[in-house]
């Protein structure tokens, strides 16, 4: 059986709109040899509702004004491909419903509409997020901050913890006391030995 060919009228409208949005013509499917006047291949699901609209022949009717159009709302045209793609697949799943909408092709063209959308919105947080999380610069540790940390490590937990609490967090000794659960006296003796290192 051969296939048919859309009519010059309907073949026209496709390559009007795809000449409008500034991208010659291009094939009904991906495939390179594919003629864009030729129906989808026996390969795409056959799925007929019984009122005679067949998928196969509803897709090769209408991917290539669909494409176009997105390609406008878009700017890009493998974008728009991947959205009118998505879109002729969830038709696909449900097309037994789909199939019996006045308007079948407002249906795909308003999912891949929302395809488009939604990969754009996610592909802008991913950039916002990626700015957010450039590698800052910091300078080198000091001297001074190389020096106190080697002291720091020869010292046993206890006074390291004394003196860390009281001369980096700024605690007093009765408040490092209460949280250490030792008497302030203790404190004081661990931050009288730990000095002895510096």
């Amino acid at each position: 059986m051969q296939p048919k060919r859309p009519t010059r009228r309907s073949a026209a409208v496709t390559l009007l709109e795809v000449n409008l949005v500034g991208n010659p013509p291009r094939p009904v499917l991906d495939d390179p040899g594919a003629d864009p006047g030729i129906e989808a291949p026996a390969a795409l699901a056959e799925a007929d509702d019984g009122r005679g609209r067949d998928f196969s022949t509803f897709y090769a009717q209408h991917v290539g004004s669909l494409t176009a159009q997105i390609y406008a709302l878009t700017g890009s045209w493998p974008e728009a491909q991947d959205a009118v793609q998505e879109g002729f697949a969830r038709a696909l799943a449900r097309w037994s419903t789909v199939s019996g909408h006045a308007d079948p092709v407002a249906w795909v063209r308003t999912v891949s509409h929302r395809v488009a959308i939604s990969r754009w919105r996610r592909a802008r947080t991913a950039l916002a997020f990626g700015r957010t999380q450039r590698l800052q610069t910091t300078p080198g540790p000091s001297e001074d901050h190389v020096a106190l940390v080697a002291g720091l490590k020869q010292l046993p937990q206890t006074q390291r913890e004394a003196l860390v609490l009281f001369y980096l967090a700024d605690l007093s000794i009765e408040t490092i006391a209460n949280q250490l659960g030792v008497p302030p006296g203790t404190i004081k003796a661990r931050l009288s030995r730990g000095r002895t290192v510096f």
